[in-house]
């Protein structure tokens, strides 16, 4: 399935240069996609209400009415896995980009190679982002994408799957185990947690983003840490 790229710039000269850019990557990676065009984050916001329009959004940040760091809050807000790539001719915003966890922050004007790299690691993240897990809970078949899945927790002969929603399907930590990633870490015998979303780590708790808090098994302090920092 084509790679989808939304490009959010008030200039109308750059979106033409980025776009000319795209294209040479792409032939050059034989990866097919395709682009939308926002001449303001007004016009993208007007056009996509609904998250997960596009895999990645390239964003100017100086634009005439909303910010592109504006732009990419809203989009993140609902949106966890959208590749977020600022493109700008300003550096005072270099903070918001980790604030949003932009992939990179590029300046204008745009260095083929650079932007080549980028647009690399994007297509890379989104590859890795289309893995999927299939559950049956009692009511439906839902597949959940790996990258919304914040963490697994055990209870008697269930498994509840804490995504965008819970879902609790009667299977064991051990099975759905098989089916994730390196970027999931198992926390003792009832936990699994996704090792992107853990906020803080303490001797007896593991806090995620979402504010989940999971027991944390005594000893088990330390590997978790080990764990945060080999995937980073």
């Amino acid at each position: 399935m084509p790679v989808r790229i939304a490009l959010c710039d008030d200039n109308p000269e750059d979106r033409r240069l980025i776009q000319s850019t795209l294209a040479d990557w792409g032939l050059a990676r034989g990866v097919q996609f395709t682009t939308d065009e926002y001449d303001s984050a007004e016009a993208y916001l007007f056009a996509h209400a609904e998250p997960g329009s596009h895999d990645l959004v390239l964003l100017d940040i100086e634009m005439g009415g909303m910010d592109g760091v504006t732009l990419a809050r809203r989009l993140r807000m609902d949106d966890d896995n959208v590749q977020l790539v600022f493109i700008t001719g300003y550096s005072d915003y270099i903070a918001e980009g980790y604030e949003v966890s932009a992939l990179h922050y590029l300046m204008k004007p745009l260095k083929t190679d650079k932007f080549f790299s980028v647009l690399d690691r994007a297509y890379a993240r989104i590859r890795k982002n289309e893995r999927t897990l299939t559950l049956e809970t009692a009511d439906e078949t839902v597949r959940v994408t790996l990258p919304e899945i914040r963490w697994l927790e055990v209870s008697h002969n269930y498994v509840t799957v804490h995504a965008r929603r819970p879902y609790t399907v009667k299977k064991t930590l051990r099975e759905l185990e098989e089916a994730l990633d390196e970027r999931f870490y198992r926390v003792g015998r009832s936990a699994i947690v996704n090792l992107s979303y853990i906020a803080r780590v303490t001797k007896t708790e593991v806090h995620l983003t979402d504010g989940s808090v999971v027991p944390l098994p005594r000893g088990a302090y330390d590997a978790v840490n080990r764990a945060i920092i080999a995937q980073n």
